[in-house]
């Protein structure tokens, strides 16, 4: 496996990997360079550059976060809408008259306003989904991964590098504390996506790690962990309240070790895996999905695939073929059940993004930012 298949928790770094052969022959000493770029790279300066456009988006369309190149800040974001077939490239740019920052990593969308996580610029932007106006900002963050809602007053902040969570207040946009993760130092410490489930808070650890945490949201304190395989880089809930994550395994040469990558089931009642599928070792699997109702898992592993939630094994044949490209990112439309699909090609120029139906056949395809990684769903 190259670094370039390493996923989420490298994105400020992927770039990097993608275009600096030395990184490829040498994984370990590349993420300790890009470390200390991390550390020694100012803050970002937002400054108001262009006349501001004025924007009315419909009720129902999709947010593409192109992360960019790595200490470039060329991070942007695009929204698409699926039912007039429109992509708008750019659009906080074009909306505020400033640049987005440097590797945007995710956003979450909650009651009309959206959440842009700009990883390397530790700053989280909050803006009107509607009109993509800045209205404001979280700054001062280690190098933020995901923001998650426990509450109106209160949303838990992942971090890379850091081996604390951040507890933020949203409405003032201010660091109220901090969830100390057990046994994880500041060097290798990483917390990367959350899901909820009643009181409770997952979320999986993925740099060099494991683990899935439970945290008691009235506590803020992390009450059980659990072990998985190695490096698990996304998670999510199905339509029955069982996790799900898929670890990759990590890397040849890794000091933390190499094995072969899994897809768990998980029973959060119990706190234990419930069901584990093995993939063939060499194998990458990433950016694990459910789509609208929770009854089928979807991920990369070259190509696109499906899972109902009920399977007892893989599949043996994908939803959507491997093109020989850098499959990046990857959604599901809660609403159609449309697959979108990221295509990094090289990470330097414009992506694409190809749009199918939930039987795999092609819609759409059209180019959004540098490195389209994630995505998130402004809904009627």
């Amino acid at each position: 496996m190259t670094v370039m298949r390493m996923n989420k928790i490298y994105a400020t770094i992927k770039t990097c990997i993608a275009h600096r052969q030395s990184c490829i022959m040498h994984p370990a000493s590349c993420i300790v360079n890009c470390a200390l770029c991390i550390v020694l790279t100012g803050c970002m300066s937002w400054d108001y550059e262009l006349d501001d456009e004025t924007f009315d988006a419909p009720a129902h369309g999709l947010f593409i976060i192109n992360e960019g190149c790595f200490q470039y800040g060329n991070a942007t974001l695009s929204f698409y809408d699926p039912q007039n077939s429109n992509i708008e490239n750019e659009v906080f740019l074009r909306a505020n008259g400033m640049k987005l920052g440097d590797v945007a990593q995710s956003m979450t969308v909650r009651d009309g306003k959206g959440w842009i996580v700009v990883n390397n610029s530790h700053v989280i932007f909050a803006i009107d989904v509607d009109t993509f106006k800045e209205i404001g900002r979280i700054e001062n963050l280690t190098s933020p991964r995901c923001i998650h809602f426990v509450s109106d007053e209160k949303a838990y902040v992942t971090q890379l590098w850091d081996n604390r969570i951040f507890i933020v207040d949203p409405r003032r946009y201010e660091v109220t504390g901090y969830i100390e993760v057990p046994d994880m130092d500041m060097e290798t410490g990483s917390t990367e996506q959350m899901v909820s489930i009643g009181r409770y808070v997952y979320c999986n650890c993925w740099s060099y790690q494991n683990r899935i945490l439970k945290i008691d949201t009235e506590t803020d304190r992390v009450v059980d962990c659990l072990t998985v395989g190695i490096q698990p880089n996304s998670l999510v809930v199905d339509r029955n309240n069982k996790l799900w994550t898929i670890t990759d395994g990590g890397y040849d040469g890794s000091p933390y070790g190499h094995e072969t990558p899994s897809l768990f089931r998980i029973d959060p009642e119990t706190f234990s895996i419930e069901k584990e599928f093995r993939f063939r070792p060499g194998q990458s699997p990433s950016e694990l999905n459910v789509n609208g109702d929770g009854s089928r898992v979807y991920w990369i592993n070259d190509d696109v695939w499906q899972m109902d939630v009920d399977a007892v094994r893989l599949p043996v044949s994908p939803l959507i073929r491997y093109r020989s490209t850098k499959y990046y990112g990857l959604t599901v439309d809660p609403l159609s059940g449309d697959v979108y699909v990221g295509d990094a090609i090289d990470y330097q120029q414009q992506g694409i993004i190809y749009r199918y139906t939930s039987s795999g056949e092609p819609i759409d395809s059209f180019y959004a930012g540098v490195s389209p990684g994630s995505f998130s769903w402004k809904l009627k």
